[in-house]
């Protein structure tokens, strides 16, 4: 483990949380070469101007609690912000819903908008008998919904995350289907390498991860950029 990804994990079980807040997660997706948005965390009340002065509208608000498991199902999710005082009232507005009100807050994650997409999840979790798992299917609200996902055992090889691609019942809509482009699935296989590869993130963190969650995984022409991410953290056997 790099000392990166350590100090990311150690500072989170010195505060005793059980996971990494959504920035701590991206950082370490970052850490594995993932591509994530733009980001600078905030309390209510920060200076915005400061905040916001290395980013590019249009901008998301998100709210960060250990407590929150969905924020878009609480309203703590606002997108395509075009300045300080949007995101001034959005984060005003979300501190005052009540299931925000009453969570522990960790603050809240501004980040530059992510481009457009088809929306993926990519993830995993540490078996008992056969250890980390990774995993990818179609994201959003769909992962949920279909349920339409592909498992191997870590560490997998390139033409194991190809397979995992032909596995999806949603495998015509990587390869566009009416009048929408392909994405690159080039992309795809390399976003799982880095998760479930020989030296990926779910295969060197083995024993500190449980559960990894990178829904969605916006993916394009282009490349994949990671919106969203959850990493549960093993519990340690007490002394």
């Amino acid at each position: 483990m790099s000392e990166q990804a350590s100090a990311l994990i150690q500072a989170a079980r010195a505060a005793r949380r059980t996971s990494l807040d959504e920035r701590s997660g991206k950082r370490l997706l970052a850490h594995y070469g993932i591509a994530v948005p733009k980001s600078m965390a905030v309390q209510p009340g920060a200076d915005l101007g400061a905040a916001l002065k290395d980013l590019q509208p249009p901008y998301v608000v998100k709210v960060m609690s250990a407590d929150i498991l969905h924020k878009s199902d609480v309203g703590g999710v606002r997108v395509g912000l075009r300045d300080a005082a949007a995101v001034e009232a959005a984060i005003r507005q979300m501190a005052q819903r009540p299931e925000i009100a009453r969570a522990r807050l960790d603050g809240f994650l501004i980040e530059e908008l992510a481009p457009a997409g088809l929306e993926l999840v990519i993830g995993g979790l540490r078996d008992p008998q056969f250890g980390p798992l990774v995993m990818v299917g179609l994201g959003g609200i769909l992962i949920e919904v279909l349920q339409d996902v592909a498992f191997r055992i870590c560490p997998i090889e390139r033409i194991d995350a190809l397979e995992m691609l032909d596995e999806l019942k949603g495998k015509p809509l990587l390869e566009g289907v009416r009048g929408q482009a392909a994405v690159s699935k080039e992309a795809i296989v390399d976003a799982l390498m880095k998760i479930g590869g020989p030296d990926g993130l779910l295969t060197t963190l083995g024993d500190e991860i449980a559960e990894a969650d990178i829904n969605p995984l916006i993916v394009s022409t282009e490349g994949a950029v990671a919106v969203d991410a959850r990493f549960i953290l093993r519990q340690r056997a007490s002394a």
